[in-house]
């Protein structure tokens, strides 16, 4: 029955002059969620987006759609030609037709006149449509202004209605774009991948940097990172992903430096790579999974001595408050949670100490790394790194 979509867009209505731009690269985001059907039409109307469809496809749609940061709910509708009495009759049949798929008991209905020709207000529209549809079904059921079972929306329009009840909830946020991109710190753990998908959701397209240890760490290893980037591409608009080996580094590190400091240390050494990398990328920021006291590089003391060596663009970390409760319920809404338990070695495995420093002192990590060859180290994981794009399409 439904060959039209009526699309809310949340904080993308609220941005006052910047709002067409907003609007501009969310239909772009939604046709290219679409990639690959066919039936459709994406535009802007009335102040809203809509999405016109062939039967076949809708169900499709309807799906790929929850998915699309900036789309806070949508309502599939019934899009006629103009006239109100063929808004009457269509009304009066979905009404019909809900009430036999949900069982329902009491009804509203809401009636919105775009076309001024029209003698009634919207008001008494309402009264109208609500009393037609009482006195001509079958099943005439009580009205409930206050809290209805079905909420029937009627627009009657100079060159069309529109009718619907139905509302489904999107995943809100900003389309992606808006805000520029993002470095990415992203690991094969639980945390990063949410973390991905948080930033993304605040508009910022997504750069990635993976650091591995091969060959301590397999093929696999970087295969479970691609099954990642691939499930938050379904929201991202896909991921390229830098493949750096921290292994070289790890091994001057283990023979150059305190045990118990391995761990900050490396930490360290991915943040002065993620930003180099940033602004190679022209990323505005990086990103990272990071939680208070989660683990032993994350106490405060932790987070301030690897803050300390990003020099020219902000460490966002959107996790930071959350408990590991928090962050599995995450993933699991977003099906990366399976795919992250995957027993698979990370970086942060080789070289482990086994009394890791948790309240790193700043002498005692500068005195350390006066031992190592900084800038040649980062500057040849840089240049021997892979680049890999997940679920990226060319426009």
């Amino acid at each position: 029955m439904y060959n039209s979509i009526v699309i809310r867009n949340g904080e993308v209505s609220i941005k006052g002059i910047n709002r067409p731009v907003f609007e501009k690269r969310l239909i772009k985001n939604i046709r290219r969620a679409f990639h690959g059907l066919e039936g459709y039409n994406v535009y802007k109307g009335d102040g809203r987006i809509y999405v016109d469809f062939e039967e076949e496809v809708g169900d499709e749609i309807m799906r790929r759609l929850k998915n699309v940061f900036g789309v806070m709910s949508f309502s599939p509708s019934i899009k006629t030609e103009s006239g109100y009495q063929l808004a009457k009759d269509t009304a009066l049949a979905h009404y019909n037709e809900v009430i036999e798929r949900t069982g329902a008991k009491t009804f509203k209905v809401t009636a919105r006149r775009e076309d001024k020709s029209l003698p009634m207000t919207s008001p008494e529209m309402s009264r109208d449509i609500g009393a037609y549809i009482l006195s001509h079904s079958k099943n005439p059921l009580k009205v409930d202004v206050k809290n209805p079972d079905i909420h029937l929306f009627v627009e009657v329009r100079e060159k069309n209605n529109i009718i619907y009840s139905e509302k489904e909830q999107g995943v809100g946020g900003l389309p992606v774009g808006v805000n520029g991109r993002a470095m990415m710190l992203l690991s094969g753990g639980i945390d990063s991948p949410v973390a991905t998908y948080m930033i993304a959701k605040r508009g910022l397209w997504i750069e990635a940097v993976h650091f591995h240890s091969f060959p301590f760490t397999s093929e696999k290893a970087k295969e479970k990172i691609e099954r990642l980037a691939k499930q938050l591409s379904l929201y991202t608009e896909g991921i390229r992903i830098h493949m750096v080996n921290l292994l070289p580094i790890q091994t001057e590190i283990s023979e150059s430096c305190p045990q118990e400091l391995m761990t900050i240390l490396s930490r360290r050494f991915m943040m002065r790579i993620a930003e180099k990398l940033a602004l190679e990328t022209v990323c505005s920021c990086l990103a990272t999974g990071e939680s208070i006291g989660q683990v032993a590089s994350q106490t405060v003391e932790g987070l301030q001595a690897t803050n300390s060596v990003v020099k020219e663009v902000p460490v966002f970390r959107p996790l930071i408050s959350f408990d590991k409760e928090d962050i599995i319920r995450e993933a699991k809404k977003i099906d990366t949670f399976d795919i992250s338990i995957i027993p698979e070695e990370d970086c942060c495995t080789v070289f482990l100490p086994k009394r890791p420093a948790t309240k790193p002192k700043m002498e005692k990590i500068r005195n350390a790394e006066e031992n190592l060859d900084i800038e040649t180290l980062v500057a040849s994981a840089i240049e021997e790194r892979e680049i890999r794009e997940i679920g990226m399409l060319k426009w």
